[in-house]
């Protein structure tokens, strides 16, 4: 550290290390990487150092253990700021293994708005965590299996989105099956120009070939309508290097469990009965394992992540593992050359800095979950459970249900253009009332049409197509430039800001009026339900009873 020569021979407090850290020269990232893999591992490292700086006053077992943290940061930071000259010489060492890519590389229309502040100034945090595939190198493809596969492209096996809520007050975590059939959005890779046409229907993880885990990225925004701050990714040997950093997870099984087929699939997996601590390629093994967990399917092993990673941030904010400067140190090396990050995490700083915000969040309120999903063949699709999942996660609203009762209203949106006067916006109105059990109400949108004209909406126009059926009404508009326009038709006809939406479905402002307002001219919101659904398999990171039931076919 060049600039803070004082530093060298003395240790320095905790709160000192932020702002000398804070102080060291950025921008020596390396040279952009693509295409890592597995991140479930991901905010587990971010926990890991964060759980060392934890601590509260009060009796004198928590003042011995608030000493305990302070001196495990303090070994940090020996480590890392030792002299002012080893010291900087590692840093620059370690932001030299960080690998670095595009955050999004989609069009600015499949984008969703940045996260607005709350009333005290605070943005909420969402990152994505991804896993690959690649078998690009001997010991990807030795790890992998799946000779043919080798030097092929890239697929995203793992996406968790990582919500912290703006207060720190908790954090939820939604995973989707690799399986899951979206569209993937166009998308332009930053290195050579290619540019990706948008597809239909597509298995989610095809998003990582398509230019890198920025088309992932958008992939996930134009789904869900969350703005995502940062990605991590980590392939195969990145887990096994951070498992062998961190040292043993405890995972359990209800029974003798050995994932291998007769065909040679399964990911190898043996463990008998109970609870064991997992490390290295076994604990890959857990993290990849199909066949042998519950159905066999990507869902069971999407709960098996979870446990892990429950399990994981127990064990990193015990700290039984962060006294000891050689640990540390192989911890550091270990998650800056098995990460993929984009290029807001491109420094030992930046990390650092997020680690501390992800720290700040206690156990008991991380609640891990699957997106809501039905089979359609042997893939699955989003539910109008994910819907809900997705929209708590916007209004952020905790899915644990502990601070339900002060999400009762919608976040107003940032708004980047002002609305036009009524007179020049630009409105169809389209007739959705129709459902499962009722018909369309014949000229509801004509009726409706005449309402915004008689409120200054002089270039209102009622769609003709035939009806459709929206269980919800909703105002859609295609790019930000008439998200103004859109708030304001909203609000003209009462409806609720959370109900306009961004869509590429519509060329200009279009209110879809609903089964919800098939007759009268007042619009009367319904009451919104901010429970997590049960069908995203909610876990809490504290919830140590966990054990992975074990299909009978498998057992030994």
């Amino acid at each position: 550290m060049a600039g803070n020569s004082g530093v060298q021979g003395k240790v320095p407090a905790v709160e000192d290390t932020m702002s000398l850290t804070a102080r060291e020269p950025q921008d020596h990232k390396a040279s952009r990487s693509s295409r890592s893999s597995k991140s479930s591992k991901a905010s587990g490292e971010d926990d890991r150092a964060g759980g060392g700086r934890t601590g509260a006053r009060g009796t004198d077992r928590k003042r011995r253990r608030r000493r305990a943290l302070r001196w495990s940061a303090t070994v940090l930071a020996v480590v890392i700021l030792g002299g002012a000259g080893a010291g900087y010489l590692y840093y620059e060492h370690l932001n030299a293994n960080i690998k670095s890519d595009d955050l999004n590389l989609g069009d600015a229309k499949d984008r969703a708005a940045d996260t607005k502040a709350n009333s005290a100034g605070q943005k909420a945090l969402n990152i994505l965590l991804i896993g690959s595939d690649a078998r690009d190198n001997a010991e990807n493809q030795k790890l992998g299996g799946a000779k043919y596969d080798f030097g092929g492209p890239p697929l995203a096996d793992v996406q968790m989105l990582l919500h912290v809520s703006a207060d720190r007050s908790n954090m939820s975590v939604v995973s989707m099956p690799r399986d899951t059939l979206l569209d993937i959005p166009k998308c332009t890779d930053p290195d050579d120009g290619t540019t990706y046409r948008a597809l239909q229907g597509e298995m989610t993880n095809a998003s990582l070939s398509r230019g890198g885990p920025g088309c992932t990225v958008a992939t996930w925004e134009k789904l869900t309508d969350i703005h995502i701050d940062h990605f991590m990714m980590i392939d195969f040997a990145g887990v096994v290097s951070m498992a062998d950093a961190i040292g043993g997870v405890p995972v359990c099984v209800d029974a003798n469990v050995h994932s291998h087929t007769s065909t040679g699939k399964g990911s190898g997996l043996k463990l008998e009965k109970g609870t064991h601590p997992v490390k290295g390629e076994q604990a890959l093994q857990w993290l990849r394992t199909r066949y042998g967990f519950e159905d066999d399917t990507d869902l069971a092993r999407a709960k098996a992540q979870h446990m892990y990673m429950n399990s994981m941030v127990r064990e990193l904010r015990a700290n039984a593992r962060l006294t000891n400067p050689n640990k540390l140190r192989k911890l550091a090396e270990a998650a800056t050359k098995a990460i993929t990050v984009d290029d807001g995490l491109d420094t030992i700083t930046k990390m650092y800095d997020l680690a501390g915000e992800l720290q700040k969040v206690p156990t008991d309120r991380i609640t891990m979950t699957t997106m809501p999903n039905r089979y359609q063949g042997n893939r699955v699709v989003p539910t109008e459970d994910a819907k809900q999942l997705w929209r708590l996660v916007r209004e952020d609203i905790a899915l644990d249900g502990k601070d339900a009762k002060k999400a009762t209203a919608s976040p107003s949106p940032t708004v980047t253009d002002p609305a036009a006067a009524n007179d020049k916006i630009a409105v169809q109105v389209h007739n959705g009332t129709s459902s499962s059990t009722l018909a369309a109400v014949r000229g509801r949108a004509t009726a409706v049409k005449e309402l915004l004209t008689g409120k200054g909406f002089t270039e209102a126009v009622a769609d003709t197509s035939r009806a459709t059926a929206e269980a919800t009404t909703v105002v859609r508009y295609p790019s930000a430039d008439l998200q103004g326009d859109a708030l304001a038709v909203a609000k003209s006809l009462g409806i609720p800001a959370g109900q306009v939406k961004k869509s590429t479905e519509v060329s200009g402002v279009t209110v879809v009026v609903g089964a919800d307002w098939r007759s009268g001219t007042a619009y009367k919101a319904p009451v919104k339900n901010d429970k997590t659904p049960d069908t995203a398999g909610a876990i809490n990171a504290s919830d140590t009873s966990q054990c992975m039931h074990v299909d009978p076919d498998y057992t030994w």
